[in-house]
């Protein structure tokens, strides 16, 4: 017995004098890598004078850098970016606009004239552009597993570059890569702000893989394998974890939509530096198209707009489309179309639209359903001119410009019952409705038998309260919360 309590304390004791000395080396390697950091740091300082010139009335120009690799892709995404590039112009005159790109197959000036042919914004003061040659760190297909964590990591290294490239005032990620964002602030010792598109990852993420539903992000050898289903939770949690931490060391937070603004609440927890900033939709184009009450027809189409990308869920549309021509007496009249507009960025989007056309068939809708794709905007506004219904169907869409574009062009719309559309877009204006909400086939179906049911002069108030309800989404109105959201950076 006295034996055994001599070795136990002879273990405590070993135990003991092996911990000091690992504390005391823990403490030599921190404040060695504190020094290294703040070396960096002075080191990136001396650099930032060293690049920066001197404007012509002596004074240095205030740097404003963008964080956008894909900035000349003509998305949602890139007009938020020329929209606040330009209302910063048109504020301050001592800032000087960065854009980090990847973009290297198009010079500056290409870039811009696309911003201008695109989305008609025209700047008012040149724009610096740095090219970046690592953009390939930032492809999801480069990390066919932990896509999530490899991309993040990658854009690391590619805001490294661009941080050696130009050190800015104030750095500004306005593609949803949060992690490039400690970086700027501590290393760069920039004031850091981020508009924030969708979540990197988010709690109805985290509740897929808990729950094992089977997704276009949660492949089934996942969900029907408890073990691999668990492996995944947890590294969902860590990276919550982390996206979390390095969000939280952003100065601004700047959200496009309630329901992006309540998982980043949830996740970063910074609610005293987040805004929502609603997105700078091109409304005016679409409400230039007159709006009448319908004349008599002899077809009603159904207009669907977005990319062919699997989390649109054309399927849906398409199964519910085919319910309502199977319960809608056949020899009544007007008959029905649905017309799928999107784009189709490469070879699997065009495999997806062959899936579509092959279950049109299976389900011998065929005649009925037309594909537009890579259609001339011209075009895409006839479409919706004509449009009875515009169809949305994507579950927890961040924000939906589609279904703002459909209900500034006076389509009655029908969206799903989640996301953006069902927090900010379509909801009543001044106690009126502005469209419909489903979330299943058999909802689709129903609702649009429904819409269908109305009289033209019902449809036509719906479609006039639309109408009026997404100056909320106008340019003007982006101009004016983003400058005030952006505020404290210039302090």
């Amino acid at each position: 017995m006295v034996a055994g309590g001599l070795c136990v304390c002879g273990l405590i004791r070993l135990l003991c004098s092996l911990l000091v000395p690992a504390l005391f080396l823990s403490g030599i390697l921190c404040v060695c890598l504190v020094l290294l950091l703040w070396g960096i740091r002075l080191w990136i300082q001396q650099r930032k004078k060293q690049l920066t010139s001197t404007g012509k009335d002596g004074k240095r120009p205030l740097l404003v850098a963008f964080f956008h690799p894909y900035c000349n892709a003509g998305g949602g995404g890139e007009r938020v970016l020329w929209c606040a590039i330009r209302t910063l112009q048109k504020k301050y005159r001592n800032v000087t606009c960065v854009v980090y790109t990847g973009d290297r197959d198009a010079t500056g000036e290409e870039i811009v004239e696309g911003a201008f042919r695109r989305f008609n914004i025209k700047l008012t003061h040149p724009v610096k552009f740095v090219f970046l040659e690592k953009r390939y760190l930032v492809k999801a297909s480069l990390y066919p597993h932990f896509t999530l964590l490899g991309q993040s990591l990658g854009s690391v290294f590619l805001a490294w570059e661009a941080l050696l490239k130009c050190v800015p005032d104030i750095y500004i990620d306005s593609m949803g890569y949060a992690f490039t964002l400690p970086l700027f602030k501590y290393l760069g010792g920039c004031r850091v702000g981020c508009y924030v598109h969708y979540p990197t990852i988010s709690t109805d993420m985290l509740s897929v893989v808990r729950n094992q539903d089977t997704r276009f992000n949660n492949a089934a050898f996942i969900t029907n394998n408890p073990l691999f289903s668990k492996f995944k939770l947890v590294y969902y949690y860590f990276f919550a974890f982390m996206y979390g931490f390095v969000g939280s060391c952003s100065d601004v937070t700047m959200v496009n939509s309630s329901w992006t603004l309540n998982h980043i609440l949830s996740l970063w927890r910074a609610g005293d530096r987040t805004s929502v900033v609603y997105p700078p939709c091109d409304v005016q184009t679409f409400l230039d198209i007159p709006l009448e009450e319908e004349k008599t027809t002899t077809e009603y189409s159904i207009v669907s707009v977005s990319q062919f990308r699997p989390e649109k869920d054309h399927p849906l549309q398409i199964r519910a489309f085919a319910k309502l021509l199977k319960e809608k007496n056949l020899g009544q009249q007007p008959s029905l179309k649905l017309i799928l507009i999107g784009g189709c960025r490469n070879q699997q989007d065009e495999e997806r639209v062959n899936n579509l056309k092959h279950l049109c068939e299976e389900l011998g809708v065929s005649n009925n359903v037309t594909f537009r794709i890579n259609i001339p905007f011209e075009e895409l506004k006839r479409h919706l001119a004509e449009a009875t219904i515009g169809l949305h169907t994507m579950w927890n869409e961040h924000f939906g410009i589609g279904v703002v574009e459909c209900m500034a062009a006076g389509t009655v719309t029908l969206a799903h019952n989640s996301g953006g559309p069902k927090l900010d877009i379509v909801v009543p204006y001044e106690g009126h409705r502005t469209g419909f909400l489903a979330e299943n086939e058999d909802n689709y179906a129903e609702t649009m038998a429904y819409i269908l049911s109305l009289s033209p002069e019902k449809r036509l108030e719906i479609r006039e309260n639309a109408r009026r309800s997404v100056h909320r989404f106008s340019d003007q109105h982006f101009e004016e919360t983003f400058l005030l959201s952006v505020e404290p950076l210039f302090k």
